[in-house]
């Protein structure tokens, strides 16, 4: 049985490889396009979408992957890379904004209207982001679906694909790079952000009191102190980021020299 998982968790790599790829490369064909039309891409952000990708990569694929099937503390720390460090870098990278360069007028008139739509509004709401992030923890660690996604490989797969997509809506509503139909205040953003680190703290002491179904209780208290000193430290470039925006967008602004003579 155990023979015939492992095969099957090999068989999925190469899809992984395939699809990181994939979206690296549709990454850089539309910086060429947009540097086409436009005044050449950031270096920087083309940086951040390969350390996603790469961040990705070690979840999906390798010695972590493996390892993380028969233990607790490499499962918190694919959590830690899939879930909250590879959206950051994703976000950071701005790709919608580098579609949006890319496309013709009229496509990207038409994918506008799209982020301007209703659905779209409530997926990307600070509130479900926070709800889907957060609470998408809790019920993988709270109830056997931990344990399934070590035995199912269509599970694992939903379950990574929930965290990334997750984590990257959650970060997205939080701290805007790329363009935002429906913006929310820095405070509101701020509120939701501390609700949201306190869910994942609260959960990641429960993981130290009461360990998901089949994890030993050592490696249940260490992945909990990795998953809450962890998540902090990631949460931190977070707070950082959305405190230099509202900091950027508040504060005074001085007059330049010989405005006044100008009037």
């Amino acid at each position: 049985m155990q023979h015939s998982e492992h095969a099957e968790r090999m068989a999925i790599e190469p899809l992984y490889l395939i699809l990181l790829g994939a979206g690296w490369l549709l990454y850089v064909g539309a910086i060429f396009l947009s540097n086409k039309k436009r005044r050449p891409w950031p270096w920087f952000r083309t940086v951040f979408w390969s350390a996603g990708i790469i961040s990705m990569a070690l979840v999906l694929t390798g010695p972590l992957a493996a390892w993380s099937h028969t233990s607790f503390i490499a499962h918190m720390v694919g959590h830690l890379l899939l879930g909250m460090l590879a959206p950051l870098f994703m976000v950071l990278s701005a790709p919608m904004t580098l579609i949006l360069r890319a496309l013709n007028v009229d496509s990207a008139r038409r994918l506008v209207f799209l982020l301007k739509s209703r659905p779209i509004f409530w997926l990307s709401h600070p509130v479900t982001a926070a709800i889907l992030n957060v609470g998408g923890l809790y019920v993988l660690y709270t109830t056997d679906i931990y344990l399934a996604m070590h035995h199912n490989p269509l599970i694992e797969l939903v379950v990574h694909a929930h965290v990334f997509f997750a984590g990257y809506l959650f970060t997205g509503a939080i701290i805007y790079i790329d363009p935002v139909a429906h913006r929310f205040s820095y405070l509101y953003r701020s509120v939701i952000l501390i609700a949201a680190l306190a869910g994942h703290g609260i959960l990641s002491k429960y993981i130290y009191a009461y360990p998901p179904t089949g994890v030993p209780r050592g490696e249940a208290e260490a992945g909990g102190m990795l998953m809450y000193y962890g998540g902090d430290a990631i949460d931190l470039m977070l707070i950082v980021i959305l405190c230099y925006h509202w900091y950027k967008a508040t504060r005074p602004r001085l007059p330049e020299i010989g405005s006044e003579g100008a009037n």
